[in-house]
């Protein structure tokens, strides 16, 4: 018996998933990955993953907000069309939003400027922060602590670093969402240490699908591609890590998610797919 998992951030609008979606969803299924959380990345994908929710409504749930990557592209006059996707049903977190260093695929102060307009409307909509933080840990951490104690909480979305960041995210409170990333013999190790210091009341797990494959997956799929129902796999290293039942784990972050998404569901239960 799989226990009931939220795949917490998955990309399932990617066009990577046009031909087989239906059956991506089904495999997740048949290994326990009940429910699923579709990222939105900008107006566009904000408005797929809502469609794709609507298909799936006893499943799904979505986010909605613009990644840094894509901040440029996004003028402050479209502040009401994005409000009002962040207001729909269907959506439960704000976001993506942050700051991407690494890439700066939009300009630093692009970047600064929409994620103050997202953190001003998470604190408007009151729903959680899905937050996206990279090689951008002082601005983001410093505009992030103007905002946080008027939001609903969040999270720190598919989280990469050390320690040190880690105890910093905690004390403000956020959850800490853990990808295949630790799969990864090359660059994840250290955050096998950061996986055996979480509180478990504080983690989250998610693929990122279709980015992230884990690099330990045997066999690996020819298409590299991956998808959620990986993200057993994921519960598998996390379990081992820590020296605990992936059945245990598995129970407690998909009660998290529930609550820090205003997303009831019954554990072990199967509602009607």
């Amino acid at each position: 018996m799989h226990p009931v998992l939220i795949d917490i951030g998955l990309n399932l609008t990617h066009d990577s998933f046009d031909s087989d979606r239906d059956a991506v969803i089904e495999r997740a299924d048949a290994v326990g990955v009940k429910h699923l959380l579709i990222t939105g990345s900008c107006l566009s994908s904000n408005q797929a993953a809502i469609d794709l929710v609507r298909h799936h409504p006893q499943r799904m749930r979505a986010t909605a907000g613009v990644h840094p990557h894509h901040a440029a592209e996004f003028p402050s006059t479209e502040r009401d069309a994005l409000k009002q996707q962040l207001m729909q049903p269907e959506v439960v977190a704000t976001g993506e939003c942050g700051l991407d260093y690494f890439r700066n695929l939009s300009p630093q102060h692009e970047q600064l400027r929409v994620f103050r307009l997202l953190l001003e409307l998470g604190v408007q909509v009151q729903k959680p922060l899905f937050l996206h933080q990279r090689d951008a840990h002082d601005d983001f951490v410093g505009l992030l602590r103007e905002f946080l104690p008027q939001t609903a909480g969040g999270v720190a979305h598919c989280f990469t670093a050390g320690l040190e960041q880690a105890r910093e995210y905690l004390d403000m409170g956020l959850y800490i969402g853990i990808t295949g990333w630790l799969c990864d013999e090359r660059r994840g190790q250290h955050l096998r240490e950061v996986v055996r210091y979480l509180p478990l009341d504080r983690m989250l797990i998610e693929t990122d699908a279709p980015y992230l494959l884990p690099r330990d997956l045997s066999p690996q799929p020819k298409s590299r591609r991956n998808e959620p129902m990986y993200l057993a796999h994921v519960l598998s290293v996390i379990a081992e890590c820590r020296g605990e039942s992936g059945a245990v784990i598995g129970e407690v972050t998909t009660a998290n998610a529930s609550r820090l998404f205003g997303w009831p569901l019954v554990a072990g239960s199967n509602p009607g797919y």
